[in-house]
């Protein structure tokens, strides 16, 4: 199925992902190429986790995972088949976050096995361009993986390629920017602060889109 996912990835996705956002990337040599490593971003789209996987090589697909909802993305038969097997997601439970159950277990695992898994710290899609509260989910699993990097990354105007709500995306002009990787601090509050502070600085950095 490893070979499926990656032709699918780079003769499909990637083209269709240069197609709607014609995207720039600012920063793509500071992508991890192996793991266990992580990548935070910002996320406004649907659009955020094509985009972010058809950054990367194609001889790294087969270990870059990203961190998406089950009651979201495993409520329906086939978006699960495809959400697993080509997207590749590692599935996390949020709704039993309350219950006292490891949610983050599933990324743990992906992490051990020495996945560069993707993480929305915001949790969910916000309405706009702007960063959201920050979860701290980020920090628990740098904090199990302190050798892993974590690499901040924004995602500018994919929320307008493809809004929350909308189902079609529209063809517009995208910018990612990479930032440096970060090493656990061994402060989850500083942590936070940090990567916050980090993804607000490669916001500010990003240049006017061109549908602007």
């Amino acid at each position: 199925m490893g070979w499926l996912r990656r032709l699918l990835l780079v003769l499909i996705a990637r083209p269709l992902a240069r197609v709607f956002t014609g995207a720039d990337v600012l920063g793509r040599e500071r992508l991890p190429l192996k793991g266990p490593a992580i990548v935070a971003a910002n996320h406004a789209s649907h659009v955020d986790t094509l985009l972010l996987l058809t950054m990367f090589p194609s001889r790294t697909l087969h270990l870059v995972r990203p961190v998406a909802a089950a009651d979201y993305f495993l409520k329906d038969p086939v978006v699960s088949w495809f959400s697993r097997n080509i997207i590749g997601i590692v599935p996390i439970a949020r709704d039993r976050a309350g219950a006292g159950e490891d949610v983050l277990a599933p990324a743990r695992e992906a992490l051990e096995r020495g996945a560069i898994i993707i993480i929305f710290p915001e949790g969910t899609r916000g309405s706009g361009e702007a960063l959201t509260r920050l979860k701290t989910g980020v920090a628990k699993l740098a904090a199990s993986f302190p050798a892993a990097p974590v690499t901040p990354v924004w995602l500018q105007g994919a929320g307008r390629v493809l809004p929350k709500g909308d189902r079609l995306p529209v063809p517009l002009n995208c910018t990612v920017l990479v930032g440096e990787a970060m090493a656990w601090s061994g402060d989850r509050m500083a942590f936070m602060d940090e990567l916050r502070d980090r993804l607000q600085a490669l916001s500010d950095a990003a240049p006017p889109q061109r549908w602007a």
